[in-house]
């Protein structure tokens, strides 16, 4: 039996099951920040029916109530509503009896998870569907509340029961009818009134739903000034702003009116499901055989992950190497607004569509080119739009293996001169004055050569593999060591980690890869239910680095990274750089499928789920745990991602954090005075260094736009606020170009490089490196926000089908990776002269990457402390492996 595989949600097979494993949240409302922490997929099944009501109204599949309430007159049946009534199949019913049977006698967490616990989900059922809480009525909740609450554990563990999930959803058509009615007959009187001090609340996700249908339109009524106001922005008539939003509104209902029984069913299992934590999930049999078919390790199309929210498709992840990621110009969190097919064809909009629908737009035949129309992710302004044009390729995984770089590190680049800093800001405010682009003083110090080694996931071969086939039996570990014996070659006197955006992977890469830098010892320990600990170990002496090493992580660094950055600071082997925490995801899931239950069904050709549960904890050869808190870096630098709503601490009920004995192992953690010293020559750069003032104020207008929570909908006021936002950004690009021109110069090195590289030169470059693959075709609930529970780096188990699962996500809204931007942000604006040239590079390593630039600064000082035998620990020079020597 193979190792248990780590993290997910980002592997070789692991990256595969990712290409897969990534589930699709939709909401249908409004954004759900929170659903990009947890990717899901509700795809149709045929073990579910629907049937066709003779009565007419809104359809409710467990009947009506005098209590009720009721939706107002004159709504028109539209789409569907009224004519559709949805039953539980047998098929679907013992699935259910047998999901909440296996979560409560199964699962790490189920003596949390009482019968009483299970009035919850029809709440949190009710929110996945409206994530923003603005179609159901607070008289809905309270209905389905006192109908269902207590009855609902004893019809679904004994009788598989989930009428209920039909009823709501019933509702939720009817209300959506309703409020689509209300938009139409409103519109006018909105584009009339563009002028009021109002504001839309743009994340309603914690507020209690409308207390009644007036206290709707008033919220309606501003999201409608929103939406036209941004198509207003986007330089269309008025005319043409209401034809937009009504356009949108009636793909809405079109989309709503082709969801399945099956589609309702898997989202309300999924609910049931994410009461024990945010990680386990169910899926249906066509949502588990998408994931299983997909373990081709290869796919064509552009190379992104997708998803819905707020009806728009969002870009949640990029393939490292792919299409896209090699073009530099699509980015996580982008949204997609139309797609064009070849060089000329017309834009369609794929506002409001299914995702599967979208995906069929996208993907297309290698070689073709399709032309997208997209909303920066970073765009502060709702109405900036981007074309991105792309050619479609095949997508391998080898574009996802380790890659290095070898840097040239001034000797004297921990130093500080304070005037460079008045030289570059004096520049940079030249540039945005006149937009010349202020040259760089040429280097004149020695350099060091400091090697890089970017991992984007911990894969491993398939566990049937061609040993002679080298793409095939890739592993992380081999490729690692790879790298290391090329840049050793080049006399590296330094290494430098780059776990950012690491999602995870497989447990046993993470053992063997933290046994290249140690002699040997534990690397995790594991705890079962039942408290039984585990101890895995690297059981190998050899070394493949022996030199001074740091490990760069971010708030994405999850399972597999959080094992080797914890447990190489443990040994004191390395300094650890970074975010204020990685993820914080301590828990190892398994995988299991259904039809070994229901043989006489899967023998009848009817297809069936799969359930992922949580099974374990891990923990550290320390004996601390990384849930919730992840691992927290000894040097700590200034991130945006520090002020985005991501982490296992922002999941619903994540597990808490614990701690066991520590294991027997000979390291310790780094010296008090070293680290001491390490710490303060790094305070000071970012005292007096530019390219931290730069990236402070990056993240202080970044924090700014993050705490307002309301947005106007008073025209002139949006406009004054887009040409502000015009101006700032201008500042940004200019000063980050004159930054750009100190960075150090590299060399690459690839084991397997992209056939067809753009622009591969040796300068730092902006590329992509979420480590998550493309969600190719994963049709999902419309507009379900939040369907199953697939969330950040999912470890698992190997699941009894003997494949082993890679986690899904680690990403979350707002994400950006700090290498895709320098760990920047800065104010979008629609005008394509506003553009960042910078982005235009595609090389392995971001420009103006401050984090990056950072750790190797670190890195030469821990070099220049060793040549001082004072300072060496046990008669080793710093951070480097405790050898016999």
């Amino acid at each position: 039996m193979t190792s248990p595989a780590l993290r997910r949600p980002r592997p070789l097979l692991s990256l595969a099951l990712a290409l897969v494993a990534a589930v699709v949240a939709t909401t249908i409302a409004a954004p759900h920040p929170a659903s990009a922490q947890r990717a899901a997929k509700a795809a149709p099944a045929t073990n579910a029916t629907t049937t066709a009501a003779t009565n007419s109204g809104a359809a409710r599949a467990s009947g009506g109530s005098s209590t009720d309430p009721q939706s107002r007159g004159g709504a028109t049946a539209r789409a569907g509503q009224g004519d559709r009534q949805f039953s539980t199949t047998p098929a679907l019913a013992t699935e259910a009896r047998i999901v909440v049977q296996l979560l409560s006698q199964a699962h790490y967490n189920r003596d949390a998870v009482r019968s009483a616990n299970y009035a919850e989900v029809i709440p949190d059922y009710m929110s996945a569907l409206d994530g923003q809480r603005m179609i159901f009525l607070r008289d809905d909740r309270i209905f389905f509340e006192k109908k269902h609450s207590t009855s609902l554990y004893w019809n679904v563990s004994r009788l598989g029961n989930i009428d209920a999930a039909y009823e709501i959803f019933s509702r939720y058509e009817q209300r959506t009818q309703e409020r689509v009615d209300w938009v139409f007959q409103n519109i006018d009187a909105a584009l009339a009134d563009l002028d009021t001090d109002d504001h839309h609340l743009i994340d309603r996700r914690k507020v209690e739903w409308p207390r009644s249908a007036a206290e709707a339109d008033a919220l309606w009524l501003n999201r409608l000034k929103f939406e036209l106001i941004a198509e207003l922005l986007n330089k269309r008539s008025p005319e043409e702003a209401k034809d937009a939003v009504r356009s949108r509104y009636e793909r809405l209902l079109k989309n709503i009116a082709e969801i399945e029984a099956s589609d309702i069913g898997e989202l309300y299992l999924a609910t049931i499901a994410r009461l024990y934590d945010p990680h386990t999930a169910y899926l249906s049999g066509d949502s588990f055989e998408d994931f299983s078919i997909q373990l081709k390790l290869e796919l064509v199309g552009i190379g992104a992950m997708l998803t819905v929210e707020d009806d728009y498709c969002v870009v949640k992840e990029l393939v490292p190497g792919g299409p896209a990621a090699l073009g530099g110009e699509l980015k996580p969190n982008d949204k997609i607004i139309s797609v064009a097919q070849g060089e000329d064809g017309e834009f369609l909009e794929i506002i409001g569509l299914k995702l599967r629908k979208i995906v069929d737009q996208i993907r297309g035949e290698k070689g073709s080119t399709v032309r997208l129309l997209v909303q920066p992710g970073n765009a502060t302004d709702p109405a900036a739009r981007r074309e991105v044009v792309i050619v479609r390729d095949t997508v391998k995984l080898n574009s996802a293996r380790a890659h290095a770089g070898l840097f040239h590190v001034p000797s004297a680049a921990a130093a500080v001169n304070v005037a460079d800093k008045n030289t570059i800001t004096a520049a940079a405010a030249a540039a945005t004055a006149d937009g010349a682009q202020a040259g760089a003083a040429a280097p004149t110090a020695t350099t060091i050569p400091i090697g890089v080694i970017s991992l984007p996931s911990f894969y491993g071969p398939a566990e049937e593999y061609d040993p002679n086939d080298e793409d095939a039996a890739a592993s992380a570990t081999r490729d690692v060591a790879k790298l290391i014996g090329q840049l050793k070659e080049q006399g590296i006197q330094g290494l430098v980690l780059d776990l950012r955006g690491n999602g995870g992977g497989l447990l046993s890469e993470a053992i063997d890869i933290t046994g290249l830098f140690i002699p040997r010892g534990p690397v995790v320990q594991v705890k079962s239910y039942s408290g039984e600990i585990r101890v895995n170990s690297d059981e190998s002496p050899g070394i493949a680095y022996e030199g001074p090493l740091a490990v760069l992580v971010d708030h994405f660094s999850a399972s597999a990274s959080e094992i080797v950055a914890g447990a190489l600071q443990n040994y004191g082997r390395a300094i650890i750089v970074g975010d204020s925490s990685t993820h914080g995801k301590g828990s190892v899931q398994a995988l299991e499928e259904l039809r070994r239950y229901l043989p006489q069904i899967a023998r009848a050709g009817v297809k069936t789920g799969a359930t992922k549960f949580t099974v374990q904890k891990y923990y550290l050869p320390s004996g601390d745990s990384t849930q919730l808190k992840g691992v927290v870096p000894d040097i700590i630098l200034p991130s945006i991602e520090d002020h985005l709503p991501i982490g296992e601490a922002e999941l619903p009920r994540a597990l808490t954090w614990d701690k066991v004995p520590s294991s027997f192992f000979d390291g310790a953690p780094i010296d008090d005075n070293l680290l001491h010293t390490l710490r303060s020559e790094s305070l000071e750069r970012q005292k007096a260094l530019p390219e931290f003032d730069y990236l402070r104020r990056n993240v202080d207008w970044f924090k700014q736009r993050q705490e307002e929570k309301l947005v106007s909908v008073n025209l002139e006021k949006r406009r004054r606020q887009r040409e502000e936002n015009e101006t700032l950004r201008k500042a940004f690009i200019a000063e980050r170009k004159t930054l750009a021109e100190l960075d150090y110069a590299y060399d690459e090195f690839w084991l397997s490089p992209p056939e067809e590289r753009i622009g591969a030169s040796t300068e730092a470059a902006t590329s992509s490196s979420a480590t998550e693959a493309a969600q190719q075709d994963a049709p999902s609930l419309a507009d379900a926000g939040d369907t199953t529970a697939n969330s950040s780096d999912e470890n698992a188990q190997e699941p009894t089908s003997g494949a082993q699962l890679a986690a899904a996500d680690t990403g979350a809204a707002g994400t950006t990776h700090a290498k895709t931007a320098g760990d920047t942000a800065s104010p979008e604006a629609d005008d394509e002269d506003l553009d960042d040239p910078l982005d235009d590079d595609t090389g392995a390593y971001a420009k103006v990457d401050v984090h990056l630039k950072e750790s190797l600064r670190i890195v030469a000082d821990v070099i220049a402390l060793g040549h001082d035998p004072s300072n060496w620990i046990q008669n080793h020079p710093p951070l480097t492996a405790r050898t016999n020597r």
